[in-house]
C-alpha cells in the first residue's frame, strides 16, 4: 500500500473485517475510504484511503471486479465461512473470464485475489457457524486455466503466493492463511522453490533418506501441515524403523493431471512425490471431496487416506477441532502405522501396542481440553527439534 501511494490503482475490499483479519497494520500506510455523515467512535478514516470496508460480500465482489475492469488492482480479504455468499458472483466472473479470453481485443485484466485469512480450524470463539471451506469445492468447478487454490503453509510460502497472485492476469486466485500468528518451516529462498514448484519433499522431517518410504505423509494448509510435521516427528520417538516421507502441497491444482490442468503433474513428476505405489496419508485443510476429485484419474489412488473438514465442529480448542474430524497429529500417527504395517515387519509388530497408545493419549487430550479450556502444553506448545528428542 506504501508503494502505491502515487499511483493509488490498487485497493482493498473487505466485508468489514480488517480489524478481525489482523489486518490493522494495513491502516498504517492508508484509511479507510468513507462518505459522511461520520461517527466519533469511526476508526481509520480519511478521505483518500484505499481500503473500502461494507457488510456487504456482494458489494466487495461487484466493487472490486468493476475496479479489474478498469485496469487496475485489489485484493479481497473475507472470512472463509462467509465467502461463499458471493458463489454465485465468482461463477459468472469466471465465465467472463473464459469468454473474454477467447475475444482477440480484449487485454488482459489483473487478477481476482481472494484471501481466507479467518480460516475454519481457528475459530475458536466463533465455532461450528464459521467453519466451511467449501469455496475451494467451487472454483474447482472453474475452467483450469482460470483457477488457482493456494495454501501456503507458513508466513514466508504465504509472502511468495501473495507476490505472485497480485503480478498475475486473467485468474481467481484462491489463497487460505491464517490470521493467527503463522509457524515459520522454510527459509525464504526455500519457500520461493517450493511455491514456484507447488509441492516438494521435505527431507528436513523425513526419515526416509530420499529412497523408498514406508508411508508418505502429505499435507496442505497451516494447521493440517503442522499436525503432519509433530505425527512425523512423535513416529521418529516411537518408531525409528518406520521410513517416513512428509510432502506438502501449497499449490493444490497440482494434483491433476497435466493434460487437465495448467499446474498439474506429469505422471512420473506426481510418482517422485508420493511413490508409484506406497500408503498416503494425506492431511487436507477442507472438505476431503476436493482432493479425491482430483486424484480421480491418477492411478491407484486408492492408496490415499484423505483426512480434512467433516462438518465437525463446535466452539472448542484448536487440537480438539482437529481432533474432532480426524486431522489431529494422534490420528495421522495411528493411520500411519497401520498403513506401513504389511510393508513392515518391524512396524507390524508394534502397531497394536502403538494404536493403544495414543488411543490413550487422545483420550486424555480430549479431557484435558474439556476440563481447562486449553489444550496440553505438550501439544499447544510442541515445536519442532531435529531427532525428534
Amino acid at each position: 500500500m506504501r508503494r502505491n501511494e502515487a499511483a493509488a490503482n490498487f485497493r482493498i475490499v473487505c466485508p468489514d473485517e480488517m480489524i478481525s483479519n489482523r489486518l490493522t497494520a494495513v491502516f498504517k500506510a492508508t484509511r479507510r475510504q468513507f462518505a459522511p455523515p461520520t461517527d466519533p467512535h469511526d476508526e481509520y478514516i480519511g478521505p483518500s484511503g484505499r481500503v473500502l470496508e461494507i457488510l456487504s460480500e456482494h458489494t466487495c465482489q461487484g466493487w472490486l471486479q468493476g475496479y479489474l475492469l478498469t485496469g487496475r488492482h485489489g485484493l479481497f480479504p473475507c472470512y472463509e465461512a462467509f465467502v461463499a455468499i458471493v458463489d454465485s458472483m465468482m461463477n459468472q466472473y469466471a465465465k467472463f473470464l473464459k469468454q473474454a479470453g477467447e475475444i482477440p481485443w480484449r487485454a488482459p485484466v489483473s487478477s481476482l485475489n481472494y484471501l481466507l485469512s479467518s480460516e475454519g480450524w481457528r475459530q475458536d470463539h466463533n465455532g461450528y457457524s464459521h467453519q466451511g471451506p467449501g469455496f475451494i469445492n467451487n472454483l474447482l468447478t472453474k475452467k483450469a486455466e482460470h483457477v488457482r487454490i493456494y495454501l501456503p503453509p507458513d508466513a514466508n510460502c504465504l509472502l511468495s503466493t501473495v507476490d505472485h497472485c497480485l503480478t498475475s492476469l486473467d485468474k481467481i486466485n484462491l489463497v487460505i492463511a491464517s490470521k493467527q500468528p503463522m509457524p515459520q518451516w522454510l527459509g525464504l529462498d526455500e519457500a520461493i522453490a517450493h511455491c514456484r514448484a507447488g509441492a516438494s519433499i521435505w527431507r528436513w522431517a523425513s526419515t526416509d533418506a530420499g529412497e523408498r518410504p514406508d508411508v508418505v505423509l502429505a499435507a496442505s494448509g497451516v494447521y493440517p501441515t503442522t499436525e503432519v510435521l509433530a505425527a512425523a516427528w512423535l513416529l521418529r520417538r516411537e518408531l525409528p524403523a518406520l521410513r517416513v516421507r512428509v510432502v506438502n502441497i501449497t499449490d493444490l491444482l497440482i494434483l491433476e493431471l497435466d493434460t487437465h490442468h495448467p499446474h498439474g503433474l506429469a505422471p512420473e513428476v506426481f510418482d517422485g512425490l508420493f511413490t508409484p505405489d506406497r500408503p498416503v496419508i494425506y492431511n487436507f485443510h477442507g472438505y476431503p471431496s476436493a482432493v479425491k476429485q482430483l486424484l480421480f484419474q491418477r492411478p491407484r489412488r486408492g492408496r490415499f487416506q484423505v483426512n480434512g473438514y467433516i462438518e465437525e465442529g463446535t466452539t472448542t480448542t484448536p487440537f480438539l477441532l482437529l481432533a474432532m474430524n480426524g486431522v489431529d497429529r494422534y490420528h495421522v500417527l495411528m493411520q500411519a502405522v497401520l498403513a506401513a504395517s504389511p510393508l513392515n515387519q518391524t512396524v507390524a509388530a508394534a502397531a497394536h501396542a502403538i494404536v493403544d497408545r495414543y488411543e490413550r493419549k487422545l483420550a486424555e487430550a480430549r479431557v484435558y481440553a474439556e476440563d481447562h479450556g486449553i489444550d496440553p502444553p505438550e501439544i499447544a506448545d510442541w515445536t519442532w527439534s531435529d531427532g525428534g528428542g
